[in-house]
């Protein structure tokens, strides 16, 4: 299989620099060009492509983000997010295609991409023998922070994701939501141009995945920083000012939440009912509606919802257990565009291209 790594042996340190090569800021983010003068994308993609082997884990995907604006890029585990993001930030290089980053080249400028974004990872890096504070001082000589405005920025970014108070304390004593907090913090640290945040709440309870975006949102506004997140969770996807639906490597859709729902035009109605095959052939005869099993229901969707139901019950003659009528979605936006939830394409087993990417990580 060929090397899925770029070489970074001649390269300096990840993060060693801030966006004009001297050594990052502190106290705020960097005087740089994130303001004025600087083009108005931060990220610029152009038929990115990556193969494992005869697996093609993502298809000639092109799009930009907008500096400053928070990107979703959403699917299901196997889609193509990790692999996506990984090429982006320098840590896989692109079978074929191009992508600009923070003005910078992902394989002929990697020193200077990893130089100006921040990346939490999806799994856990932190070293929980370490305080947080600990943690975030090794990882401040990486990012090359000065020492004489350390401490003003420890503390910025620890507030920000109110772990001051717990700044002395051992990572192992935190629970799941505050270490993904500590990783979000450390990657803020030299106040990157980009930070990417690979499924930042996988795991976590919606509570404290509530918290976690408020701190997103606030550190958004704090620090001028785009933001790049991937994700599963149809409610984080709201959070987004633009979503990017990927499928199977390709990218499906793309359009700000609000716009995409209307897109669908349409409600959502579910029906379970013990003979699904009979109820779906009856809606094809009696409606020419197409519908599919989704989750356990017949899934299909109408314009006016309420006033389709009633004409249902007098039309279709098949028990009906449960009906449910529903505005638009993005999982319903997911599966205009693909024809099942995001929850069905999770459950089909369609992870060749995550399995091929951990056995090539190993």
């Amino acid at each position: 299989m060929e090397s899925e790594a770029i070489d970074s042996t001649s390269t300096p340190p990840m993060f060693a620099a801030n966006s004009n090569g001297s050594s990052a800021n502190s106290g705020s983010a960097p005087a740089d060009d994130r303001d004025a003068g600087a083009d108005s994308h931060a990220i610029v993609v152009d038929g990115l492509s990556r193969r494992f082997g005869d697996i093609e884990a993502v298809r000639g995907v092109s799009f930009k983000v907008e500096t400053g604006e928070t990107f979703g890029f959403l699917g299901p585990n196997g889609a193509g997010k990790s692999t996506t993001i990984s090429m982006l930030c320098t840590l896989l290089r692109p079978t074929s295609g191009s992508a600009l980053v923070a003005g910078a080249d992902v394989v002929s400028e990697q020193g200077l991409v990893r130089s100006r974004i921040g990346l939490v990872f999806q799994d856990p890096t932190v070293d929980d023998q370490l305080t947080a504070e600990e943690n975030l001082r090794f990882h401040a000589q990486l990012y090359g922070v000065p020492k004489v405005h350390l401490a003003s920025r420890l503390r910025q970014v620890l507030e920000m994701v109110d772990l001051w108070d717990r700044r002395a304390s051992l990572v192992r004593t935190f629970s799941g939501g505050m270490r993904r907090r500590l990783e979000i913090a450390r990657g803020l640290l030299h106040s990157p141009r980009v930070l990417f945040l690979d499924e930042p709440t996988v795991g976590l309870d919606p509570q404290t995945r509530a918290h976690i975006w408020e701190y997103i949102n606030l550190l958004r506004k704090t620090e001028r920083t785009t933001i790049f997140v991937t994700t599963h969770y149809m409610d984080e996807a709201e959070h987004c000012d633009r979503i990017a639906i990927i499928d199977g490597g390709k990218i499906v859709a793309l359009d700000t939440p609000e716009a995409l729902k209307e897109g669908v035009g349409k409600d959502r109605i579910e029906i379970t009912s013990s003979d699904t095959d009979r109820v779906i052939s009856q809606l094809k005869q009696q409606f020419d509606l197409e519908a599919t099993v989704s989750e356990g229901a017949v899934t299909f969707f109408v314009a006016s919802g309420e006033e389709f139901v009633p004409r249902l019950f007098h039309e279709v003659d098949v028990p009906i257990q449960s009906i449910r009528v529903a505005r638009p979605t993005i999982d319903d936006v997911f599966m205009s565009y693909t024809g099942r939830t995001i929850r069905d394409a999770e459950g089909s087993g369609s992870n060749a291209a995550a399995g091929a990417w951990m056995r090539a990580r190993r």
